[in-house]
């Protein structure tokens, strides 16, 4: 019988290292980390908290009817109990039902490549143009059938202008009013800023940017498609699409729940949400989805018995 020869060290090297740069790639440890914090979380962690281990799909992979374009971004409208959401092939403003039922669509026009879009009061909602990074300030009402970005204020923050990999996501945080916006990739980055829109026009504008990047060094997702701001909780949710994965980020920014967008796990999916763009969520704490090629999701939060 042929005697074994040992493995050479190289190759063994190798193999570690290939391994080392598997797990950091898929944040294996860090994802790992996240599900031992959850599983030793205290009860008024969980109740100072939306906890998104407790949600499950209701709606999954709904089409919606009459789009024949790819949603991006996502967000609720309290007052008219609706959705909004952009296109940017041929850019426009998408209102939904909160069963994902086509409302409304207006026609944006000037605006480049829309990517976000968020409600900030009755009437008034920002949208972003990812590749100029500029956000726009407009206003509707039930009678708008056309927004022309020449018309409404505007503010470009240009921060590392790398094409298509600009501003995706933004969240809105009404008692503090300051607005976070999220860059994709190259580098992740989640901004805030201060001061726009500008609501006193008897002012200057004053206008503050502000970054926090340790807080963004410890995302462990590979891009960032969307934000969501929940008032009741004052935390953020960060979407991402690589990573088919949300996250909860707490005051400080630290990632303390999470719900994966596989199909077979805990939420309930029977298929992973296949490109997930925008979430958004209400003011009783349900959560909303869309991905494309234009698929609506619902998750609700159950009552997990003690």
């Amino acid at each position: 019988m042929p005697r074994l020869r040992p493995l050479p060290t190289v190759f063994l090297l190798g193999l570690c290292a290939l391994g080392a740069v598997v797990l950091h790639h898929w944040h294996v440890l860090d994802r790992a980390l996240l599900g031992y914090r959850e599983w030793r979380s205290s009860e008024s962690v969980r109740d100072r908290s939306l906890w998104l281990p407790d949600y499950r799909v209701e709606i999954e992979a709904k089409s919606i009817d009459g789009l024949d374009q790819e949603l991006s971004a996502l967000t609720f409208d309290p007052v008219r109990r609706t959705l909004y959401s952009v296109t940017n092939r041929n850019p426009e403003l998408i209102e939904l039902s909160l069963q994902g039922k086509l409302l409304r669509r207006i026609p944006l026009q000037g605006f480049g490549d829309p990517e976000a879009v968020e409600y900030i009061a009755p009437g008034i909602l920002v949208i972003t143009d990812e590749r100029l990074q500029r956000l726009v300030k407009v206003r509707i009402d039930e009678h708008t059938d056309l927004l022309r970005a020449e018309d409404f204020q505007q503010l470009s923050l240009g921060i590392g202008l790398n094409g298509n990999k600009g501003f995706e996501g933004l969240a809105y945080d009404s008692s503090e009013k300051r607005l976070f916006v999220a860059k994709e990739r190259d580098p992740l980055r989640i901004f805030e800023v201060r001061g726009f829109p500008h609501e006193d026009t008897g002012k200057p504008l004053a206008v503050e940017v502000l970054s926090d990047p340790q807080r963004d060094r410890e995302l462990f997702v590979h891009d960032l498609s969307s934000l969501d701001f929940d008032s009741g909780s004052g935390n953020l949710l960060a979407l991402s699409d690589e990573s088919r994965l949300l996250l909860e980020l707490d005051h400080s920014g630290r990632p303390i729940s999470s719900l994966s967008l596989r199909g077979g796990g805990r939420s309930g999916l029977k298929r992973s949400v296949p490109q997930a763009e925008g979430v958004a969520t209400d003011d009783m704490g349900n959560i909303y989805l869309v991905s494309e090629p234009n698929l609506f999701y619902l998750f609700r939060k159950i009552v997990v018995a003690q």
